[in-house]
């Protein structure tokens, strides 16, 4: 059933209803409005708004009931006779009943309870003055009996349909009493179903009378302050810790030390156990103080001996009083009087013919003439026994199809006990009733018509399940999740499969470590592909969509990438991420350290940083190009290296200081030495063959540099005095410190000098000696060369030892000539000797 969540919604839904099933109506009964009836129109909403307008209240089971039966009543296949299956249609007398307000077919309802009081009449042989609802089983007096066709209301007898209310109702105010009574009787039109609660406003106190009067709806005038209860309980002890409530208080929950009845037991027992009753009897003496109460555990007092007062034998012939000071006393039985028994027996027709006696008497074992129960047969028999022919019944039972078969019947056959079987009407069940004539009484089952959940529900006859709409259910879908996530996304509760999973599907993927961000594809319809080959009779077959679990699609999501030699970065799809190259020269420092990989970008593996050049980077094939130790100037014969070179191993070849000789020495062991020992790899260990200033030769061993000054020359030099008569050798060295050194001249060079002067006006004189002078010069050069030339021709090379004594020779010679020439020629001037 629907259940509005308020009053005001429910009254629309239902005014919406109504004037969508008015004008269908009345275009089914080809009732047609011209647009001139206004007044037409307006008794529709006169109608609906007076519906709407009669009742104004919270939510309830009953305004849920009237609504929906106010929608069945206006849908033209929803009500349906449950006798005769039929539809009820808007035309027809109708009787409901008054507890489940079902409506049937009035002739169908009289002849149910016809049926069912021959029924009861015929099989159980009593005559009864009740019927049953076909539905709900409520009972009803034979006074009930529905002999008229009456309005929801009773007011109006054979209501005329009125296609501008409600059909089987009068249109008039309901006025039925309200349940709970409550003294107000119901504001709405005559109507089917139970009528709403009583919407009038009214001032009561709430459920423990502590609160003051407050305005409620007097169908909703039960109401709680939220206070506790405070009413005594049932133990007259405890008072009611509830919050304010309707009903009774619960029982108290307290614990007390109580008594039972008798007094002999005491317990920790529930304060709501008043009446503790132990299991012990009471074993009181009565007041014949002989015998004991064999009651129970009670409060009251025992009362008197059960074997006092009026006794009499067991034939009830003789009577004795039994009283508490007579001869007879409770404890002894009633003697018996010696007369007949005389009583009746069983049978009702013999008496008892033993004395009088204790105990019940005898069954009958007089001997008669018995005629059997079908009266065809006689037999002598006691009288306590039966008599049964073997004769069996030949007549049919009340169903007319099962002979009665039967011993000795007496005419009353039995009903037939056979299971009727039939299928019923809602083909789901077959009849369970004894086998009887006519048709089948109506499935009394109820059928719920659920939705998808189970959790809303329509109760329908058996076997209008089918055609009974499914009911529309405001409830979550429960169905449990296909796909990996743990819940579905909310929706309504509803038939067939529930819709694709919207959810991000969020699961790892292989390649990566990100998660999934495409739509949940665990359980997706997908479109089977067609067989390609044709069924025989030529006709392909149609793509079918079945659910598939899809593999995740390649990650979409943008990662930073590296080249291969971590240059440079990009920014691309995670699923197309892949190490690149980006055309740089890879510049990593190889293992010799001097040089880099010239390859173009490219994958670099063990090594640590980002700087040594991997096992896939080039190899150097250069030569050393390190820088040599000062002075050599060979280069590193090995290949490229990250280690210093090797000592140079080359030969020099070099000549000693006074470039005379050769010398050999490793190139190493030269560069590597200091100055002094430099100086001595390069001197050859002989005299220099250097020339001083003086012109004389070096009398040091092979060294470097300029020879020593002509202060450190140690040759003997012929000095002469001014006038060139005196001569002396000195050393070279003392005479070149000395600017022009001459011997001084004595006296007798003075003397000389003045007769120089005298014959030098003598022109005859000078010529002479000047002859004298040239010739010795032209005889020493033509013997010079004379000897070169023999020399040469021979072929033989001057020494440099010869040659140097040569040229000093001429040196001196060259020396002595002019001095001597310069003696004799001059005798007046004064020349400086040469150096």
């Amino acid at each position: 059933m629907s259940n509005p969540n308020n009053a005001k919604q429910k009254f629309e839904e239902i005014a919406k209803k109504n004037q969508e099933n008015i004008r269908r109506l009345i275009s089914t009964e080809n009732y047609q409005l011209n647009s001139d009836t206004a007044d037409d129109r307006k008794l529709i909403e006169e109608v609906l708004n007076k519906t709407k307008s009669s009742f104004n209240a919270g939510s309830s089971n009953d305004l849920g009931r009237t609504y929906q039966y106010l929608i069945d009543s206006l849908s033209s296949d929803a009500n349906i006779c449950l006798i005769c299956i039929d539809l009820i249609q808007k035309t027809d007398a109708i009787w409901n009943c008054s507890c489940c307000y079902s409506p049937f077919h009035i002739v169908c309802i009289q002849k149910w309870i016809k049926d069912g009081v021959y029924q009861s009449l015929v099989i159980n042989n009593n005559e009864t003055n009740s019927w049953h609802c076909p539905k709900c089983r409520t009972e009803f007096d034979q006074k009930d009996t529905p002999k008229r066709y009456l309005c929801y209301c009773h007011k109006e007898i054979d209501p005329q349909f009125n296609p501008w209310s409600i059909p089987h109702s009068c249109g008039q105010t309901c006025g039925k009493r309200l349940i709970p009574e409550c003294g107000h009787i119901c504001l709405l039109l005559c109507h089917p179903g139970p009528c709403p609660p009583c919407p009038k406003q009214i001032n009561v106190l709430c459920y423990c009378n502590q609160s003051g009067p407050t305005a409620r709806r007097c169908g909703f005038k039960g109401w709680s302050c939220g206070k506790a209860c405070s009413k005594l309980l049932s133990c007259q002890q405890h008072r009611c810790e509830q919050v304010c409530h309707t009903g009774d208080c619960l029982p108290c929950q307290k614990t007390s030390i109580q008594s039972c009845q008798c007094g002999k037991t005491k317990a920790v027992r529930n304060c709501n156990e008043l009446n503790f009753q132990c299991d012990q009897l009471c074993n009181r003496l009565l007041n014949c103080h002989i015998h004991e109460c064999k009651r129970l555990c009670h409060r009251n007092e025992c009362g008197t001996c059960p074997r006092q007062g009026i006794r009499t034998c067991s034939c009830g012939k003789t009577k004795h009083v039994v009283l508490e000071y007579e001869n007879l006393p409770c404890s002894e039985d009633v003697p018996t009087c010696g007369d007949t028994c005389d009583r009746k027996l069983d049978c009702g027709l013999h008496r008892c013919l033993y004395r009088c006696h204790t105990g019940s008497c005898e069954s009958c074992r007089q001997v008669i003439l018995k005629r059997c129960r079908c009266s065809l047969k006689e037999k002598l028999i006691p009288c306590c026994q039966e008599y049964l022919c073997e004769t069996k019944c030949t007549r049919m039972r009340s169903c007319d199809k099962h002979p009665c078969k039967r011993k000795c019947c007496d005419g009353n056959c039995p009903p037939c006990q056979t299971v009727c079987g039939k299928t019923l009407n809602c083909r789901n069940h077959k009849c369970l009733s004894e086998c009887h004539r006519g048709q089948c009484y109506p499935c009394t089952h109820k059928a719920d018509v659920t939705c998808a959940c189970g959790q809303t529900s329509v109760t329908v006859p058996c076997g209008c399940e089918k055609q009974t709409r499914k009911p529309r259910c405001n409830k979550l879908c429960l169905k449990p999740s296909d796909c990996h996530h743990a819940e579905r996304e909310p929706h309504l509760c509803h038939f067939n499969d529930c819709p694709d999973c919207k959810q991000q599907c969020n699961l790892s993927l292989k390649n990566c470590s990100h998660l999934c961000s495409a739509t949940c594809h665990d359980s997706v319809m997908v479109k089977e592909e067609a067989n390609s080959s044709n069924t025989p009779w030529g006709m392909k077959e149609k793509e079918k969509l079945i659910k598939k679990s899809l593999t995740c699609p390649p990650c979409q999501v943008p990662t930073t990438v590296e080249c291969f030699g971590q240059h440079t970065s990009r920014v691309i799809l995670c699923s197309q991420a892949r190490p690149f190259c980006c055309g740089q020269v890879c510049s990593r420092t190889l293992k010799c350290h001097n040089h880099i990989c010239n390859r173009s970008c490219h994958v670099v593996t063990g090594v640590s940083n980002q700087t040594d050049a991997g096992t896939e980077c080039m190899q150097c094939e250069e030569m050393c190009t390190k820088e040599r130790p000062l002075g050599c100037q060979h280069s590193c014969p090995l290949a490229c290296h990250q280690d210093t070179c090797p000592p140079c191993k080359q030969r020099l070849r070099m000549r000693c200081h006074c470039n005379t000789q050769v010398i050999y020495s490793d190139c190493q062991t030269f560069t590597n030495a200091t100055d002094e020992k430099k100086e001595k790899l390069k001197s050859c260990g002989k005299p220099c063959s250097k020339k001083l200033a003086c012109g004389h030769l070096c009398t040091y061993v092979c060294h470097s540099g300029s020879c020593s000054s002509v202060c450190s020359c140690s040759q003997l030099v012929p000095v002469r005095c001014g006038c060139r008569r005196m001569n002396k050798e000195l050393l070279c060295c003392e005479i070149n410190t000395i600017k022009n050194y001459r011997i001084p001249c004595d006296e007798l060079c003075a003397e000389i000098k003045k007769n120089r002067i005298a014959t030098s006006s003598n022109p005859l004189v000078v010529q002479s000696i000047a002859e004298e002078s040239k010739p010795p010069a032209d005889i020493d050069k033509s013997s010079l060369n004379n000897k070169k030339n023999r020399k040469s021709s021979s072929g033989e090379k001057p020494t440099t030892s010869n040659r140097n004594v040569s040229e000093s020779q001429l040196s001196n010679k060259a020396i002595l000539i002019p001095t001597i020439q310069q003696a004799r020629m001059t005798s007046d001037k004064k020349i400086p000797l040469s150096p």
